[in-house]
């Protein structure tokens, strides 16, 4: 297989790229040559998807397989897919952000998403710039198209620093702040599983919309927790806290304290999606031992969260430790 990976020095991208080498796949990969190394037995081009004739060098290149993780401006998947649409198939990396409010728990492919087009050139809603690409990516390629709709992506490689925030937390030891419950339902896809479902779809010739994403409750939050103090082997002390308490005292979740969404949250429906149609087709999530010790022992290597390739700074995840303090004072005392 002839894989062109749009991009290919990102998170998800990076993931991609190393599934189709590992597959044995003929991999190119086209970006600005901005970020990021080239794999060892990947061929890399110069290009610029933001700019007139940006892609030029991808002219004439015969791929069976495209893959396109764009978040920006709706109208460079729309260029881009019809400048490739002589490829074999089309997979467009989308998220679940681009279901239509009110969203409720166990959505489906078949809901409503968000108004968008394609044609859009404007980059400023995230929902609406994955929902026009989808709109871009189908209107090309038809059912050569297939729609990636990913939720919170973990695993080695993260540019957002979401567990890596936790295990950094939980390595330093003490008393960490942990929100519950502990059997809270925690839904997510290493993106080492997402790569290679996206790679055995396209193979197969699959299209149409998946969520991508792991059962709910492939872990809980005390379980994910748990994983973290062991990848570490820190001292770290979990100490348990009401969902109540933790909002009463200002903490955010998700941004002051990654990945957790309590019960009854708005957003708590990003983790309990219904993924029966990806399961289905195939889709393999592994233990979140493997994904949290694979991440640490990437993180120790590398020494920090890499920049998001190509994209603009996202602000810092994780609480303040002084206000991580102030409440196990209070709630917790030793």
């Amino acid at each position: 297989m002839r894989l062109l990976m749009l991009g290919g020095t990102g998170f998800v991208g990076s993931a991609i790229v190393a599934e189709g080498v590992r597959r044995g796949w003929t991999v190119t990969m086209v970006n600005r040559g901005l970020h990021g190394d080239t794999p060892p037995g990947v061929h890399r081009l110069r290009g610029d998807r933001t700019v007139p004739g940006g892609l030029a060098a991808l002219a004439g290149g015969g791929w069976d397989v495209v893959v396109d993780t764009w978040d920006g401006a709706p109208h460079a998947v729309r260029d881009a897919a019809t400048l490739l649409r002589s490829a074999g198939h089309y997979a467009y990396v989308s998220s679940g952000s681009v279901y239509a409010p009110p969203v409720l728990p166990g959505v489906g492919e078949e809901s409503p998403v968000v108004v968008a087009s394609a044609d859009d050139i404007r980059d400023d809603d995230y929902a609406r710039c994955k929902a026009g690409g989808e709109l871009a990516a189908t209107e090309v390629f038809g059912e050569r198209a297939l729609l990636v709709r990913a939720g919170l992506i973990l695993g080695p490689g993260e540019d957002i620093g979401r567990l890596p925030w936790w295990l950094r937390r939980v390595a330093r030891g003490g008393d960490v702040l942990a929100p519950g419950p502990t059997d809270l339902p925690v839904q997510y896809v290493d993106v080492r599983d997402l790569a290679a479902f996206t790679l055995d779809r396209v193979a197969e010739g699959v299209g149409g919309a998946f969520n991508v994403i792991s059962r709910p409750g492939h872990t809980t939050m005390g379980g994910l927790l748990a994983e973290a103090v062991a990848a570490t082997g820190g001292d770290a002390r979990l100490r348990w806290t009401d969902p109540e308490v933790i909002l009463a005292a200002g903490i955010a979740p998700w941004n002051d304290l990654p990945i957790w969404i309590p019960p009854g949250h708005e957003y708590r429906w990003l983790q309990e999606r219904g993924v029966e149609k990806a399961y289905a087709a195939g889709l393999a999530c592994r233990p979140v031992a493997e994904t949290v010790g694979d991440t640490w022992r990437w993180l120790d290597r590398v020494g920090a969260v890499p920049p998001r390739a190509g994209r603009p700074v996202r602000s810092t995840v994780g609480l303040d430790l002084a206000r991580e303090a102030a409440l196990l004072a209070t709630h917790h005392p030793a």
